[in-house]
């Protein structure tokens, strides 16, 4: 409740107008990033303070120097460059900018970040060569650029500029796609890339248009699509060219679904290419070309990424509130990918605490303080954008009481229930509480902390309240203050209370270490536990990358663990917890680790002589470099040697060439960029051989000197001897072949190989096949050779053989993998005809369970559905045509156990006589436990309403079906569920079943008067003062002396005719009786009243004012499981010493 005061300040407006955008820069020419920032109406307060703006870059203030002519803030705010530097080594301008705009008597904003970048020196990667095209046909003319410069690019024909249309499209690369070709498209053709700079002219290359000839072209692409990424609302060229004769009919598919060009959204251009325009992420897919002719048909797919930037579906709003309160900045965001969200409060990073918490992008900021007032921001970010929304806090002053008297201090403020986690208390009505319908308000604080929280009770009058999320082994301080309609009154003194610590679960696993292994890897080491409190089950290792507010996890057996499939160059957070049957244990500290940056790749080797190698790279990839790559180390070896040796290159040189190699030997490579920090990791060991002798690369080499082939039913086996003449480099072989033609597949081999086996060719087929060799000059003359498949054999007549080897592979509580291997079939084991193996199974429980069978076309079939922790058996036959086999061998295989899905069963609680404080618990197990029973927990409360974690806990160890609770409270009901837990974890919880003590210790030796009101229709009780009652009392008391009379003579007369033995045979039982009457006329004596302190059993002066009970007495205080055994009453006093609560793990919550 938040009470307003006259004076109460108000929300002031303070917002960026303006804000940064992602800016392409060019060298040497100005930039400018707007950002404008302003609070309250400038025309309706002139008075208004204006904000003081300053920028970041990559997360650090700039230092703008007055002197500084070159970058300055302009009076709105916005950055200025007025030349932007960049060269090789040098990008002082280049980077993430954030404006930050702050008023001293309000706080500071951040804006959204922007990117700089400079666009680099025009460089062709490739240039526009002669070519040739058909009337009709497309043809593509060459232009690839920096990505940054490929909006500059534009076409020139003879010099002119060129006109774009839907026939003459330039390509996301800067290519040009000229479609269906006519005589007017011949001339010479040149790009030219024009920005702030001179203009950078390719070489001209003429495109021919030749005569048609009529003859069949085959079809093949120009340029086929890639993966693409693009933002909502953007649009997109998907290249598309293709060519050949008859001229070829291109469609587009997306998914399954053909596509129907329509105006202003989709449109075929360039002869194939497809345009979208205004994405959306309806958009994305898999788009597929298809292009066909008479002759056949081609086709080629890419992927479409759509990604939309982050949106705010909720925005924080302004909150008011008083000091010790809790409150939630609401912060709901979408986009594409998932965008990350972290908080920022008066433009520092919220950094997670225990009283900063950020829970599904909301921020919590629990018992505030004055310190917390200000602004705090949600940002949002992804791959595709990012944005901001900021809101105010002001913390409310103290507010006058109204005229009138507050409540007094509450009495008797008392922790009735302790647990590990959470603090019942209960407390009297204030004395003097001037007013009806208190409400009450608890301050609590960790001792040693300055923040205080604070809860409310739900409801006028009630005197109780159960704070949650507490830290275990930890001391807090509680008061309680009475509010009437004039406002709070008095506090109570201060309470201390620790809570109890988790003594059943383990703590922290000592000596956790993370290493870094590759730039995608973390090995991680712990030792055990030092308190395990039973046996460990499992571990669990959090990690999350920092900035980053969500954990991810991951389990663990032993003690280490090798995490894969990390980002690159990464900053990790980890901790590991372990796990007994009780639930998680105590986590350890958090320890970090960066990932390695990533390494060259790409690595190639070129023999240039005998004695000569030529090492190639690429670099890794710029943002996993961790710093400027100064230079790259080579190292290699001989052979199969361990000792190295090492080269270094300086800059950023990507090749070397080792020399002063022996003639003829092996050689293994690898490469490692070096950086002020060190070297990175390595590339992968790349292996060459040296030449004999050297040899000459300056024509290409001579023909094979013989080529021989072996045909087989699906398969030519190509053997060959290398060319007559050893002087000429040989790199490779290049084999191609096809029916009728070798030109349909070619296939490149190594230069020391000298057979080939080519697969997958059709029976009883004529196979033309050519071998020729090639070096980097070019492919020498080939040698030519035709071979035609042998007919496919005549089905042998003998029955199927069975399958063999069969296995059951379990892989997890309802699926298990059935492989086998078919003895007819070749050795590879590849299916080509139309066999079919027909997987039966069962199991024997019950013993008359049907066979179940399933057909597959492979070797292994997947069984799903089973049930958990049954064992199955397994058996395999193959049939082909009208062939089959005999049922193979069996195989068997017991599924894993998994948590039970049914309660246990026939819950009952009956009270144990003699004992009216102690219930007995029994039940029946489940009847899907689903494994082996190592347990159950018992729940109980005496309200049924309550939340699962407010329920007093009692654990059951092994299989046992019945449990004793003792010291409940008298004449209380109780609700009690129960659950079965295995090796996996815990199953559903039972019904709830009730039951109410008795009202009195000695209900089994006393007979209250106010009974006996059933006995008389009609009237309400005994306790009336009418002479009738006073009748009806004595004629019954009478009565009762007399039957008593009757007994005692009865007896003494039965007594006097017995022998000796059997008198000393019943003075022995009147001896136990006496005994046993003792001890019931001692649970008769009323004890006094107090009340009970849980924690340190202080026995206080109960206050007999005529007030009601305080409300704690509803609530009994827990207890500990107890074996089933008798407790002497003389015992009770000690056993409340070792009673605690007890709050169990089950719900997977992570410890504070």
């Amino acid at each position: 409740k938040i009470v307003f005061g006259t004076a109460t300040r108000r929300f002031s407006p303070f917002w960026f107008s303006v804000e940064p955008w992602d800016t392409l820069a060019v060298r040497g020419a100005p930039a400018l990033l707007n950002c404008s920032a302003h609070s309250g109406d400038a025309a309706s307060d002139p008075a208004a303070p204006q904000a003081h703006v300053e920028w970041k870059k990559d997360g650090t203030f700039l230092g703008l120097a007055p002197d500084d002519g070159r970058r300055r803030v302009l009076p709105d705010g916005s950055l200025f460059i007025s030349s932007v530097v960049h060269s090789k080594h040098n990008k002082p301008d280049e980077g993430t900018y954030q404006c930050v705009a702050t008023i001293d008597s309000l706080g500071t904003i951040t804006s959204r970040t922007a990117l700089l970048t400079v666009a680099g020196t025009p460089r062709f990667s490739s240039q526009p060569a002669a070519a040739s095209a058909r009337p009709g046909e497309s043809q593509v003319m060459a232009c690839d650029v920096n990505p940054d410069l490929v909006p500059f690019v534009r076409w020139e024909r003879e010099r002119e500029p060129l006109e774009l249309n839907s026939r003459l499209v330039q390509l996301p690369s800067g290519a040009l796609v000229v479609s269906n070709a006519s005589e007017a498209d011949a001339g010479l053709y040149r790009c030219v890339v024009e920005n702030a700079g001179p203009a950078k002219i390719s070489e001209e290359a003429p495109l021919s248009i030749l005569p048609e000839t009529g003859e069949d072209r085959k079809l093949e692409f120009l340029v086929e699509p890639l993966p693409v990424t693009k933002v909502v609302g953007a649009g997109v060229l998907l290249p598309c060219v293709v060519t050949g004769y008859p001229a070829p009919y291109v469609r587009w598919m997306v998914g399954d679904k053909l596509i129907e060009e329509s105006l202003g959204k989709l449109e075929v251009v360039g002869g194939g290419s497809l345009q979208i325009y205004n994405l959306t992420e309806a958009d994305a897919g898999v788009y597929t070309c298809l292009a066909d002719n008479a002759n056949g048909t081609i086709e080629a797919r890419t992927e479409l990424t759509v990604q939309a930037p982050p949106q705010f579906l909720k925005r924080p709003a302004n909150i008011y509130a008083h000091e010790s309160m809790d409150i939630v900045f609401e912060c709901e965001v979408t986009g594409s990918p998932a965008p990350t969200v972290k908080w920022v409060k008066n433009g520092d990073a919220v950094i997670p605490s225990d009283y900063f918490k950020i829970i599904e992008h909301n921020l919590q900021v629990l018992g505030l303080v004055k310190s917390d007032e200000g602004f705090y921001q949600c940002l949002a970010e992804n791959e595709a954008g990012n944005v901001q929304s900021s809101a105010q806090l002001i913390i409310l002053e103290g507010v006058a009481n109204a005229a009138g008297p507050t409540p007094s201090a509450p009495r008797d403020v008392v922790a009735s229930l302790v647990s590990t986690r959470f603090i019942k208390l209960t407390w009297r009505p204030p004395a003097e509480p001037h007013g009806d319908d208190l409400t009450y308000s608890v301050y609590y604080s960790l001792e040693g902390t300055s923040r205080e929280r604070v809860l409310n009770t739900s409801r006028p009058g009630e005197m109780q309240v159960t704070i949650q999320n507490l830290m275990p082994d930890s001391k807090y301080m509680f008061r309680v203050m009475a509010r009437n309609q004039n406002g709070l009154g008095e506090s109570s003194a201060a309470l201390k209370v620790p809570t109890q610590a988790e003594v059943q679960v383990p703590g922290p696993a000592p000596n956790l270490q993370a290493v870094s292994t590759t730039p995608t890897s973390v090995s991680l080491s712990w030792d055990p536990p030092l308190i395990g409190n039973g046996d460990l089950l499992t571990y669990k290792i959090y990690y999350m990358e920092k900035g980053q507010d969500t954990e991810q996890n991951v389990d663990a057996v032993g003690l280490s663990y090798n995490m894969m499939n990390l980002r690159k160059f990464t900053d990790y957070s980890i901790r590991v917890v372990a796990f007994n049957k009780h639930g998680p244990g105590v986590s350890t500290g958090d320890v970090s680790v960066t990932t390695l940056s990533d390494g060259p790749s790409n690595t190639t080797l070129d023999l240039r002589s005998a004695g000569s190698i030529m090492v190639r790279w690429q670099p890794p990839p710029p943002g996993t470099q961790n710093g400027k790559i100064t230079g790259y180390k080579i190292r290699y070896r001989k052979g199969t040697r361990k000792s190295e040796a090492a080269e270094t290159t300086g800059g950023t040189q990507l090749f070397q060439l080792i020399d002063d190699l022996e003639r003829g030997t092996e050689y293994t490579f690898r490469v490692s960029a070096i950086t002020v920090n060190g070297s990175g990791p390595a590339t992968d060991w790349a292996t060459a051989e040296t030449f004999e002798s050297d040899l000459d690369e300056t024509r290409v080499p001579d023909i094979p000197s013989s080529l021989h082939v072996r045909p087989l039913v699906n398969s030519i086996v190509v053997s060959w001897t290398p060319p007559e003449n050893q002087d000429i480099v040989v790199r490779g072989y290049t084999i191609g072949y096809g029916i009728g033609s070798p030109h349909a597949q070619t296939i490149k081999v190594d230069y020391k190989q000298r057979y080939y086996s080519i697969e997958n060719l059709d029976p009883n087929s004529h196979y033309v096949i050519t071998l020729k060799a090639f070096n980097n000059v070019g492919e020498g003359i080939p040698v030519y050779e035709s071979a035609i498949t042998r007919p496919q054999s005549v089905p042998d007549p003998t029955p199927m053989l069975p399958p063999v080897g069969v296995q059951a592979s379990v892989l997890s509580h309802d699926t298990i993998k059935v492989t086998w291997a078919d003895n007819s079939l070749p050795k590879n084991q590849k299916i080509t005809d139309a066999r079919y193996y027909t997987v039966r199974w069962k199991t024997n429980i019950p013993a008359n369970t049907k066979l179940k069978t399933a057909n597959t076309t492979n070797l292994s079939y997947m069984v799903t559905g089973l049930k958990p922790n049954t064992l199955y058996e397994f058996s395999v036959m193959v049939t082909k045509g009208r062939r089959t086999s005999t049922w193979s061998m069996t195989a068997q295989g017991t599924t894993f156990e998994t948590i039970p899905s049914s309660s246990p069963k026939d819950v009952t609680v009956v009270s144990k006589e003699l004992k009216p404080r102690t219930i007995i618990v029994n039940w029946q197990p489940p009847s899907e436990a689903n494994g082996k029973i190592t347990g159950y927990i018992i729940y109980y409360s005496t309200d049924v309403n309550a939340e699962v974690h407010d329920w007093v806990i009692e654990p059951v160890v092994g299989n046992r079906l019945t449990h004793q609770i003792q010291d409940l409270t008298l004449d209380t009901t109780y609700y009690f569920k129960i659950q079965a837990r295995n090796s996996k974890g815990m199953g559903p919880m039972s019904e709830a079943v009730h039951f109410r003590t008795p009202k009195s210790k000695s209900w089994r030796h006393s007979f209250p008067l106010s009974h006996l009101s059933g006995l008389f229709p009609g009237k309400p009780g005994m306790t009336g003062s009418g002479d009738n009652h006073i009748l009806v009392i004595v004629i019954i008391i009478s009565v009762g002396a007399f039957t008593i009379i009757v007994v005692v003579v009865g007896a003494f007369l039965c007594t006097r005719r017995t022998t000796s033995h059997q008198k000393k045979k019943r003075a022995a039982s009147k001896s136990s009786n006496g005994s046993h009457k003792y001890k019931g006329n001692s649970k008769d004596l009323k004890p006094p009243d107090l009340w009970i302190h849980h924690e340190r059993l202080e026995l206080k002066p109960m206050d007999k004012s005529p007030e009601p009970d305080p409300v704690m007495t509803d609530t009994p205080i827990p207890r500990t499981s107890q074996d089933i055994t008798p407790v002497e009453p003389g015992r009770d006093d000690s056993l409340l010493q070792r009673r605690n609560s007890y709050r169990g793990q089950t719900r997977g919550r992570r410890p504070l």
